[in-house]
C-alpha cells in the first residue's frame, strides 16, 4: 500500500472513529451491523489493514460501552458478536490481551450474572469467555479469580435451553484442563453441580466430574451422597453416567464409604417405602417409585464393581451385601430390582462357594435351584411367601470366613 493509500485509509479510520464517538444507539447499531458483514472471520493481519494498524482504538471503545450499557441490553447482541471478531481472529493476542486488561472477563461474567440479561446474550458471552479460557492458564486463572466458576456453576444450574447448557460446560470443562491452581476448586462446583434437577444438566457434569477425578489422587467424601442420590433418576442416561462414575472411584479412598453406601441402599428405610401409597401417582406416571429405581441401580454398581475387583467382592462381603441381595430379591414392587440383585448375588455365589449352602438355606432348595440355572428371570419364580422370607431374612455374615472360599485361579 502506498504513502497515499495509507493517509487515506488513516483518514477513513478517524472519521470512522469520530462518528463512533459522537454516534448515539441508533447510529452504533448501524456501524456495528456493517463492521459484522464486512469483518466477520478476518485474520488479526486482515483487521489491522482494514483499521489502519489501530483496530485496539475500536476495541477499546466497543468494550466500553458493553460495561457502561450492558445492564439496559443496548444493542448488546450486536456487541457481542463484535467483540467476538477480534477474540476469533486468528492471531489474536494483541486483541485479548487489550480485552483482558480492559476488564473485559468481568464485564462477560457480569452479563452472565445479571438477571436482566437475554438468554441469548448470556450464551454469547459464555461463548466468548470460552475463547478467553481457550488461550492459556493464565486466562483461566483470571476467569477463576472473576469468581467466575461459581457464576457458570450458578448459570447452569438456572438455565432452561440446551444451547446453553452445552455452553456452559464446555466452559467449566475447559477451565478445569490445564489449571492446576484452581481445579480443587472446580471439583467442588461440578460435586455441587450434581445436585441440581436438569437430566441434562446432571449428565453434562457428570462426564466432567469424571475427567476431572481421573487426574485428582484423592476423592471429597462430599461426592458420595449427591452421587448415590443420582440413581434414583428415571432417565437412563443419568444412570449411566453415575455407575461410570462410581466404577471411577472404586480405587479413590472414599471406597469404604462408597461401598457401604450402596450396600444400605439395598435395604430402603421403612419410611421411603411407606411413599408406595403416597406416592401411587408418580408409581402411575413412571412405573417405579425412585427409592426402588435406586435399589435396582444400587445392585448392578454392586455386581459391575466386584467383577471388576476380587478384593472389592471382599469388602462388599464383610459389610453384609448378601443379605441385603436377597432382601432387595423379595421386593416384588419392583422386577428390575430382583433382576439385578439376583444377577449380583449369582456372582458372589459363584464367586465363593462357600456361601452357597447357606444361600440355600435362606432360599429353600427349589428357588435355588431355579436361581442357579438362570439368576436373570428368578423374579418370575418367586411368591409372596418366597418374597416374604427373603426381605425377612437373617443371613448371617459371621457364619464364615469367606474370604478364604475363591477357588484357585
Amino acid at each position: 500500500m502506498s504513502t497515499q493509500e495509507e493517509q487515506a485509509n488513516i483518514g477513513k479510520v478517524l472519521c470512522f472513529l469520530q462518528e463512533w464517538d459522537r454516534g448515539d444507539r441508533t447510529v452504533r447499531s448501524r456501524m456495528l451491523n456493517t463492521f459484522l458483514t464486512q469483518n466477520t472471520g478476518k485474520t488479526c493481519y486482515e483487521l489491522e489493514l482494514e483499521f489502519a494498524q489501530v483496530a485496539s482504538l475500536f476495541l477499546a471503545r466497543l468494550t466500553t460501552w458493553m460495561r457502561l450499557t450492558y445492564m439496559f441490553g443496548t444493542a448488546l447482541g450486536l456487541q457481542l458478536k463484535a467483540i467476538g471478531i477480534f477474540l476469533s481472529a486468528s492471531s489474536h493476542d494483541q486483541y485479548l490481551m487489550e480485552f483482558l486488561e480492559d476488564g473485559g472477563v468481568l464485564t462477560l461474567l457480569d452479563i452472565v450474572n445479571h438477571s436482566q440479561s437475554k438468554e441469548e446474550h448470556k450464551a454469547e458471552a459464555l461463548r466468548l469467555l470460552l475463547s478467553v479460557s481457550q488461550a492459556g492458564r493464565k486466562c483461566k486463572e483470571i476467569i477463576c479469580e472473576s469468581h467466575g466458576v461459581k457464576v457458570i456453576a450458578e448459570f447452569l444450574a438456572t438455565s432452561k435451553t440446551d444451547e446453553t447448557h452445552e455452553t456452559a460446560g464446555m466452559l467449566l470443562d475447559s477451565l478445569s484442563h490445564g489449571n492446576p491452581k484452581y481445579q480443587e476448586h472446580i471439583y467442588r462446583a461440578l460435586i455441587a453441580l450434581v445436585t441440581c434437577s436438569s437430566p441434562q444438566v446432571q449428565q453434562l457434569v457428570l462426564c466432567i466430574l469424571r475427567t476431572v477425578q481421573l487426574k485428582l489422587k484423592t476423592a471429597h467424601p462430599s461426592i458420595i451422597e449427591p452421587l448415590l442420590n443420582l440413581l434414583r433418576s428415571l432417565h437412563p442416561e443419568v444412570q449411566d453416567q453415575a455407575l461410570r462414575l462410581i466404577l471411577d472411584l472404586r480405587c479413590c479412598d472414599v471406597k469404604a464409604m462408597l461401598l457401604t453406601g450402596l450396600v444400605a441402599l439395598l435395604r430402603p428405610f421403612r419410611e421411603e417405602v411407606q411413599q408406595i401409597t403416597q406416592g401411587a401417582e408418580l408409581i402411575m406416571m413412571t412405573g417405579s417409585l425412585p427409592v426402588f429405581v435406586q435399589q435396582a441401580a444400587a445392585a448392578k454398581a454392586i455386581r459391575l464393581l466386584a467383577e471388576k475387583d476380587e478384593e472389592l467382592s471382599c469388602e462388599l462381603l464383610s459389610f453384609g451385601v448378601i443379605r441385603q441381595l436377597l432382601h432387595a430379591m423379595g421386593n416384588r414392587e419392583h422386577v428390575d430390582a430382583q433382576i439385578q440383585a439376583s444377577l449380583a448375588l449369582e456372582h458372589f455365589v459363584r464367586t465363593f462357594p462357600a456361601t452357597e449352602a447357606h444361600v440355600q438355606r435362606v432360599m429353600g432348595s427349589a428357588l435355588f435351584a431355579a436361581f442357579m440355572t438362570k439368576a436373570e428371570t428368578l423374579y418370575m419364580h418367586i411368591d409372596e411367601m418366597q418374597a416374604e422370607i427373603l426381605l425377612s431374612n437373617r443371613f448371617d455374615t459371621s457364619q464364615a470366613d469367606w474370604t478364604m472360599s475363591v477357588p484357585p485361579s
